[in-house]
């Protein structure tokens, strides 16, 4: 159903669409809530670096713990925003695309556990009782309400994904032999992944850690608990990925003024995610007993693998930019660049999305580090690791997320963009910051700061024994960068809730930016999902039976469970 309200500046010639009402609902309360949550997260990020650095000298901020703070950073940062948004997005792309409503009834319901999870995980949190980290391996313990709550919020997205799964399968009835839209068959691709990746989480949790949680069992077998973690934890990786690929394919080139240089590669870079995301997570235990250097290597060597779709991508998008700015009239081979719409405050999502990118250039080179057997030992405790991964999922994942968000709440509220151009600031400045943050951990890392770790002393205090005096330069150029990226996070939060509370000027209703593809090529292999989630299960099955067989056959590294919030003796 379209709608007379006038389009946007960035979206002059797209298709404008209404939500059905209660989707516009679901959807705006499931970006809100989390980046009001993200405010504390933030702050709790801020605080760690600060911390670390001797800048403050207490690890308990607002009467939270070390570990609490930390916990609340991960968990908040990394699982409650990105799944809160990406539920958002998948409603959003099925309703542009496919012209679908879903019921209301599941689309509540979906929320409404999500929401639950949240606020049960947040209590346990907030009381002292979960400061096990986002990752919570075992033997640290959390109140058995942290891992209900994980349980409800994963649950709670996966009932987004049958809801669209009827909508695809209906559509495809209705549109015989039409090709599936690009942006639709990246969210099924999301969400395909992370349903693979989160039935282990859930086993783990429910099987595992709940019933030991409530005293039923007195320990848990650590190494079982890590394997089926990290099943889900890499693969976790592609789930906050893959909605913003959907984004620099779908949403990019249009947004530089050009075309998809390729769709068939864009197809083709989903369905690989597809097969290759999963079975890479043993290269994250590369020091765990109990698997055997077979298994891991071969693990390794998928992660390689995965980094193909990333590098068609990295082409694709390159020769996409090229395309739309020649077509502006840019010459020579570097100074195309400069025709960009480096500084478009009516199109501020190209600033998101580019400097996201050009972090993400960085990130992918050092998780190719990261999956060799003889680096990761190296780096693999060390702040070499935040470093990579703030230039990962601090890079295109978050920008294009807070991007989105911003763009997504002023298009179903009808209220424009407040103070654009300080939100155009606002990924220069993240861009800045992450740089310096993560230059600052990576080096240290090199030169061996721990992290993580706490033993209520500060890494920058000449009286801890962890202390080294070549970490303190690159822990201070790490505060530096910390505090530029809460600086821009600061413009946002000012932004959206400017916008947010901003006055209604339009009909709420929704108009994608959307690019023609310029080789827009049918390939019947890459029609249908089915022959791909097939060779998925294969190599899943081949990938994870024989090690995870190998774990519970063998002797248990059974252990009770552990406080980290207990006092520690430093001797």
């Amino acid at each position: 159903m379209t709608t007379a309200i006038p389009p946007n500046p960035v979206d002059r010639g797209a298709t404008v669409v209404e939500l059905d009402a209660t989707t516009r609902r679901v959807v705006l309360l499931l970006l809100c809530i989390p980046t009001v949550l993200l405010t504390l997260g933030i702050y709790h990020g801020l605080m760690q670096t600060l911390y670390r650095a001797g800048i403050i000298q207490s690890s308990a901020v607002l009467g939270l713990g070390y570990y609490q703070g930390l916990t609340l950073h991960g968990v908040i940062n990394a699982l409650v925003f990105t799944t809160f948004f990406e539920v958002a997005f998948g409603y959003v792309i099925l309703a542009y695309f496919l012209r679908c409503q879903f019921a209301a009834a599941w689309t509540w319901s979906a929320f409404a556990l999500m929401l639950g999870g949240t606020l049960l995980a947040a209590a346990a949190m907030l009381s002292g009782h979960a400061s096990v980290l986002y990752t919570f391996y075992p033997p640290l313990q959390a109140s058995p309400i942290f891992y209900i709550g994980a349980a409800a919020l994963v649950v709670g997205s996966w009932i987004p994904f049958f809801q669209w799964i009827a909508a695809y399968r209906a559509w495809r009835l209705a549109n015989p032999g039409k090709k599936t839209p690009l942006a639709v068959v990246g969210i099924l691709t999301t969400f395909t992944v992370w349903l693979m990746a989160t039935l282990p989480l859930a086993y783990e949790v429910v099987v595992l850690l709940i019933p030991w949680s409530l005293g039923l069992t007195t320990t848990v077998d650590v190494v079982l608990a890590r394997t089926l973690f990290w099943f889900f934890g890499h693969p976790l990786v592609y789930f906050w990925l893959l909605p913003a690929y959907v984004m620099f394919y779908v949403m990019l080139p249009q947004l530089a003024g050009g075309k998809l240089y390729s769709d068939g590669a864009g197809r083709l870079a989903f369905m690989l995610f597809i097969v290759f995301s999963c079975p890479v997570g043993l290269h994250h235990q590369f020091g765990d007993p109990g698997i055997s250097a077979g298994f891991k290597w071969f693990h390794a060597t998928l992660t390689f693998f995965v980094a193909l779709p990333s590098f068609a991508t990295a082409f694709t998008l390159a020769a996409s930019l090229e395309y739309a700015a020649r077509a502006r009239g840019a010459r020579g081979w570097f100074r195309w660049w400069g025709a960009l719409p480096w500084g478009d405050a009516s199109r501020f999502l190209f600033a998101y999305f580019m400097a996201g990118l050009l972090l993400f250039l960085f990130g992918g080179i050092t998780g190719i580090i990261n999956a060799s057997a003889p680096m990761n030992a190296l780096v693999h405790n060390t702040s070499w690791i935040p470093g990579h991964f703030h230039t990962t999922v601090g890079g295109p994942v978050f920008l294009s997320f807070l991007g989105m968000t911003l763009f997504l709440v002023a298009q179903l509220t009808g209220k424009p963009v407040r103070l654009p151009r300080l939100n155009l600031w606002v990924p220069y400045l993240w861009l800045l910051g992450v740089a310096l943050f993560s230059t600052g951990l990576s080096v240290a890392g090199l030169l061996g700061e721990p992290r993580r770790t706490n033993l209520g002393l500060t890494y920058a205090n000449a009286a801890s024994p962890l202390f080294q005096p070549a970490w303190s330069p690159w822990s201070q150029l790490t505060a530096v960068g910390g505090v530029i990226m809460s600086l821009a996070m600061l413009a946002f939060f000012v932004v959206f809730f400017a916008t947010l509370f901003g006055r209604r000027r339009n009909a709420p209703a929704l108009a994608l930016p959307v690019a023609e593809a310029y080789l827009d090529e049918d390939f019947a292999a890459l029609r249908n999902f089915t022959p791909w989630v097939a060779a998925a299960l294969a190599l899943l099955l081949i990938a994870y039976a024989p090690p995870i067989y190998s774990i519970v056959s063998g002797s248990a590294q059974s252990m009770p469970g552990y406080d980290p919030s207990s006092p520690v003796v430093v001797p």
